[in-house]
């Protein structure tokens, strides 16, 4: 049902866009434009792979606030799910961070024309949208992330990066590297073991 109103959306858009422009624009152009829309929005077997990871999550987080020291862990659960006809992948964390409750939504999406990963991070612990770019290492079996993180303390941005690592299709781990201090160091470990 969804698909149909897609493709119908599409089919009135080319409709549209080829009385507009049907001046500057030939058929064989027009057909190449729209083959090259469907590629873009229809979900891939890099989707269907995301897919495999929707379900309920165990989380065990270390965060280290700055090099050299102790750090800060917590228990938590996440949800995931896809979302939007199977084109993105929503997660939905919480847990309690320091006696504070905890709440974080991220929403992973795979570009078909790219060929890239992005993800888009919420958290109740501030105000801002945290967004990183990534790709997968078929090498290392790992997908990496890069981005930039805004630091209220000091009022600008430093670069992390992360490595999310599938150890089975029941235990994935998410390391962050932060360069807020200088040189880069480890951030953040998370454990996700499926809920059983």
């Amino acid at each position: 049902m969804v698909h149909k109103k897609i493709f119908s959306l599409i089919f009135v858009f080319t409709i549209v866009f080829s009385q507009a422009f049907a001046q500057e624009y030939t058929k064989e152009q027009m057909e190449a434009a729209q083959k090259a829309w469907m590629e873009y929005m229809t979900p891939s077997a890099t989707h269907e792979h995301m897919a495999k990871n929707a379900g309920e999550w165990i989380t065990s987080t270390k965060m280290w606030w700055a090099p050299n020291t102790e750090p800060t862990t917590w228990e938590g659960t996440a949800t995931s799910e896809m979302i939007l006809g199977n084109r993105y992948m929503k997660t939905v964390h919480t847990g309690e961070v320091m006696g504070m409750p905890f709440e974080g939504i991220e929403i992973v999406g795979f570009d078909n024309a790219k060929k890239e990963f992005t993800t888009v991070w919420y958290d109740n612990l501030g105000t801002g949208t945290t967004i990183s770019y990534g790709t997968f290492d078929e090498k290392t079996k790992t997908l990496n992330f890069k981005g930039m993180m805004f630091d209220p303390t000091t009022n600008k941005e430093y670069a992390f990066r992360q490595v999310v690592k599938a150890i089975n299709s029941d235990h994935h781990v998410m390391e962050m590297y932060s360069s807020a201090f200088g040189d880069e160091f480890l951030n953040m470990v998370v454990e996700m073991k499926r809920k059983k």
